[in-house]
């Protein structure tokens, strides 16, 4: 409407027509933008919600402080399992980016590197391909021919849903430093569990899915936010939830001679109860080192 406009004027007023000359160029061009290899412009998509939030994916984070072996005075590793059907931890399955999803894409991407879940040693680095082999499985339908209505066979690749992670991994390191006297806690490795079913959907055993070396995967965690209720506009990222530990977990293994598993020499409320021991100990030995 306004370069036909601009076409009238153009042609009755041709004193005019040096002012209006640039206008009509303009909203020529607005009309016609091209891209730098010659196709259409492509909009771009309405903003959907108050602003464009960006802030979180040009996040960076700030390196660990290096550690010297001698300010080791004291050091404890643990497994812990974060359970997803937990209330607190319902953002690790928030529909619209679930946290198993955060890490499989970034996997398969090649972001991040992942390891096999034989052990959690971070030994041997898995490929793409072999990523998705991890998370897909084969299952076999039957179809009918369009032409003969036979039935005939046919093999289906599916990819896990998201929904069926119902646990993660967590192992880490609990030490004293000994130039700062304080107890910190440092993240190591987080692999995704999925429970293993047969047909008639009971239980056979929990299978782990890959390792993530977390101190390598806190970049792409970074610019990853993650779900906080009450508040969508808050900038919490996944490294901000997994550094300040804004999750429920329990205890299932400590570092031990036997390497052995809590569950391996325990079960029902002896299990839970020794979990918060292991717990408690961790904290009175902070205290103990302090006089007052």
């Amino acid at each position: 409407m306004m370069k036909k406009t601009l076409k009238i004027l153009f042609l009755r007023l041709p004193c005019l027509g040096l002012f209006l000359l640039p206008l009509l160029l303009v909203a020529q061009e607005s009309e016609t933008a091209l891209t730098e290899s010659g196709a259409p412009e492509v909009a771009a998509p309405p903003v959907d919600g108050v602003v464009l939030k960006k802030l979180t994916t040009e996040h960076r984070v700030l390196p660990y402080d290096d550690i010297r072996e001698t300010d080791l005075f004291w050091e404890k590793r643990i497994w812990r399992v974060v359970d997803v059907r937990e209330k607190m931890n319902r953002h690790f399955i928030y529909p619209q980016r679930p946290f198993f999803e955060v890490l499989l894409d970034a996997a398969m991407s090649g972001e991040i590197t992942v390891y096999s879940p034989e052990d959690d040693h971070f030994l041997h680095p898995l490929t793409p391909d072999e990523v998705a082999a991890q998370v897909s499985y084969t299952d076999t339908t039957i179809i009918f021919d369009p032409e003969d209505y036979e039935p005939v066979l046919e093999v289906v690749t599916n990819t896990i849903n998201p929904e069926d992670i119902k646990r993660f991994r967590i192992k880490e390191d609990w030490f004293f430093d000994r130039e700062s006297s304080t107890l910190r806690v440092r993240i190591l490795g987080i692999a995704p569990i999925q429970d293993v079913t047969d047909d008639n959907g009971n239980f056979i055993y929990e299978k782990v899915m890959f390792w993530v070396y977390y101190p390598d995967a806190r970049e792409v965690l970074a610019r990853e936010r993650a779900y906080v209720e009450g508040n969508d506009a808050s900038l919490t990222s996944w490294e901000d939830i997994m550094e300040m530990r804004y999750f429920s977990s329990y205890i299932y293994k400590e570092s031990n001679v036997y390497d052995r598993r809590l569950m391996d020499y325990l079960s029902g409320v002896d299990l839970l109860l020794e979990a918060d021991n292991i717990k408690r100990s961790i904290f009175d030995l902070e205290q103990d080192l302090w006089s007052y």
